[in-house]
Order: C-alpha cells, then sequence, then structure tokens
C-alpha cells in the first residue's frame, strides 16, 4: 500500500531535480542545503511510517520541518534571482500538499 506523503516527497525531489542544478550553478551552499532538506522529507518520513508512539511524531515533525526548509530556500533562491517563480511553482504546488499531510499526521504542539 502506497504511502502518498512518501509518494509526494519523492515526487518532490523529481521536481526540484532541474531548478536545484540552476541553483548549485549560483550558491552550491544553499543547493545543498535545500537537496538535504529534501531527503530528508522523504527519509523520516519512511523511517516514520516504521515506527510508533513518540517517535512516529517525532519523525514525521522533523519531516515537516525538512519540507519548510526546502520551501525557504526556494523563496531565497528567488530573492536572489537565481530562479524564477516559472520554474517553482511545481515545487511549490508539491510542498503545500506535502505540509498539508504532515500537518495531519503530526500537528504542531
Amino acid at each position: 500500500m502506497a504511502f502518498d506523503a512518501l509518494e509526494v516527497a519523492v515526487e518532490l525531489a523529481v521536481a526540484l531535480r532541474a531548478p536545484l542544478a540552476v541553483l548549485r550553478q549560483h550558491d552550491r551552499g544553499l543547493e545543498e542545503q535545500a537537496k538535504q532538506a529534501v531527503n530528508s522529507v522523504a527519509l523520516c518520513l519512511d523511517e516514520g511510517r516504521r515506527r510508533a508512539g513518540k517517535d512516529r511524531l517525532h519523525l514525521f515533525r522533523v519531516a515537516a520541518g525538512s519540507a519548510a526548509e526546502v520551501r525557504t530556500a526556494l523563496r531565497l533562491a528567488e530573492a536572489w534571482g537565481y530562479l524564477g517563480p516559472e520554474a517553482l511553482a511545481p515545487a511549490y504546488a508539491l510542498l503545500d500538499r506535502e505540509l498539508a499531510m504532515l500537518w495531519r499526521l503530526a500537528p504542531p504542539r
């Protein structure tokens, strides 16, 4: 059975492949941090779904924090003029969807 939140996280990685390659040409550090955060979303979701209790909630909250970090990295890439909104629109839509699912899985305290 598919875990929709994990599938969206993987879709996000696919959607960001090209924009992050462009970002890397301008700001390697921001690209690396964004990529690590994207990976963290998916990895924490998959680990969390195999856990129980507070461990599970903690990992889902970490995934939400990482998704928020990705969004901020993309906003900074736009602010610096490295990427335009048209290149990031699909990623922003997936991030909104991901964060909504994570809100339901583990609402903030």
